[in-house]
């Protein structure tokens, strides 16, 4: 049986598809075992294996799907027609199913109502717990209809000065950029975090930040977080240690679900770019803000914007002050 729940790209008569599915022999049929509803968007269900790529119509329950994209089966080896990705990582445990870990999580936090709301709730991380002068750089990559690029000059420039970032995307950033996605996985300098399925702010009520709605409940956020999440891990071999929603907005019960889901929810304590609106000049100044243990939030898909010369005209002036770029991991978080 699959197991998770990944983005496919099809059609199909109704906004419905498998959340489970297994691939049969003769005839490649998908047996579906459950459906969610997703207006949003369709999906597939997967497992943690092999990814296989079959272009062919099926039926579903009487529904006709076209399998642009199907799934990961176990232990199956197909006709080299159907194309095999050879160059997946070894499969990770697949756990519980992604219907059952949904429930459990809205069971447990059924009925507990936030107080807070904002950047800097109970449990957000902003800081790194130390005097030393290091710095942790972020980047977010946020996907939408206009934030789909790359600055690759950013990028470029960190690779070449061995600067570590920690990089949060958003899944619909990474379908925009499936290769790039990958080739930045594979770079030890950077790490892969979780910047959730629609970049939404992490709400249990529906509560909105800079005029985009919330997650209207625990199920929404649950799908916000973990379905991106599974879906890093299925591409990187790698599940994300670390959240951060769109916009950065929580409540303290949906930082309460990241954790539970495995993830250190992660803020900021200097503002780079304020969403890649400021100047270069801007850039730089507040970089040169920091202090020893800083988290710096800038961004890594506009480079129309003045982000990544600000931060490249800014590395060199730290460097001078005595300040390191390293990890989030290489400190405690506070």
């Amino acid at each position: 049986m699959a197991n998770g729940l990944y983005p496919c790209e099809g059609s199909i008569d109704k906004g419905y598809c498998g959340v489970h599915a297994k691939l049969m022999k003769p005839g490649w049929q998908l047996e579906v075992a459950h459906r969610y509803d997703f207006p949003y968007s369709l999906h597939v269900g997967y497992s943690y294996r092999e990814t296989i790529v079959i272009e062919r119509e099926v039926t579903i329950m009487n529904w006709k799907l076209i399998v642009c994209s199907a799934a990961i089966i176990a232990g199956l080896v197909l006709p080299a027609s159907c194309g095999t990705a050879g160059n997946l990582p070894a499969p990770a445990d697949s756990g519980p199913s992604y219907a059952s870990l949904k429930n459990a999580v809205v069971s447990e936090y059924t009925g507990k109502k936030p107080v807070e709301w904002g950047e800097t709730v109970a449990g957000v991380k902003t800081s790194l717990a130390t005097k030393e002068r290091v710095i942790a750089l972020t980047l977010d990559a946020c996907g939408s209809p206009t934030g789909k690029g790359i600055d690759a000059k950013l990028i470029n420039f960190l690779v070449r000065e061995g600067i570590p970032a920690t990089l949060f995307i958003n899944a619909r950033w990474i379908d925009a950029n499936p290769e790039l996605f990958l080739e930045l996985a594979r770079n030890p300098l950077f790490t892969i975090a979780n910047h959730g399925l629609l970049h939404k702010p992490a709400s249990v009520n529906g509560r909105s930040a800079y005029g985009i709605r919330g997650t209207k409940d625990l199920g929404e956020l649950v799908d916000e977080i973990e379905l991106n999440a599974e879906k890093i891990h299925r591409l990187t071999g790698k599940r994300p240690a670390y959240y951060r929603s769109g916009t950065a907005y929580y409540d303290e019960i949906a930082v309460q679900v990241a954790e539970k889901l495995g993830h250190t929810v992660i803020g900021y304590s200097v503002l780079g770019d304020a969403g890649a609106t400021f100047t270069r000049e801007q850039v730089t100044a507040a970089l040169l803000k920091s202090v020893p243990g800083s988290i710096v939030i800038a961004h890594m898909n506009h480079p129309e914007s003045g982000t990544g010369k600000g931060i490249m005209a800014a590395v060199p002036l730290l460097k001078k002050k005595g300040f390191r770029f390293v990890r989030l991991s290489d400190y405690p978080l506070q």
